[in-house]
């Protein structure tokens, strides 16, 4: 993994790029832990040689796990970063297309990289935590004030 500041004001905006055998949450998480990122969102393209990506089963309260076990294209691959604890914590959803044009997509919990994925992280100018939801049982972001 690889990484450029591009950007700089108030927030800054990095270019991470990852290479074959990256995998894309591990070294997403460790960026955001080196960066000491409490608030982010990330885009991203390139492939992946598998993944594994997850639908939420509203009824169970647990993820089924979708294994990818062939080369895809990550068409879009969008997520934030947020505080759960003291920690940085990820947050992804990715679409990845297959050689026959047809797409998959989900909660991603593994991409293994091949060639590259390229990821444009931002920062964002709060923190911003998770919290336990009950109804869920999931960490949510929760912001600290509501609306009227």
């Amino acid at each position: 993994m690889r990484h450029q500041l591009i950007h700089q004001d108030e927030n800054k905006t990095w270019a991470v790029v990852l290479e074959t055998g990256d995998e894309a949450g591990a070294c997403l998480l460790e960026f955001a832990r080196a960066q000491q990122l409490s608030a982010a969102h990330f885009t991203a393209i390139g492939a992946f040689q598998r993944a594994v990506l997850a639908y939420f089963d509203w009824d169970t309260k647990d993820y089924e796990r979708i294994e990818v076990g062939q080369q895809v294209e990550v068409v879009s691959l969008i997520g934030d970063v947020a505080l759960k604890g003291d920690l940085p914590s990820l947050h992804m959803h990715a679409v990845l297309g297959q050689r026959d044009g047809n797409a998959l997509g989900g909660h991603l919990l593994e991409g293994h990289v091949r060639p590259t994925l390229e990821v444009i992280v931002t920062e964002a100018p709060a923190h911003l935590r998770r919290r336990h939801d009950p109804v869920s049982g999931l960490a949510l972001i929760r912001p600290d004030k509501e609306l009227p």
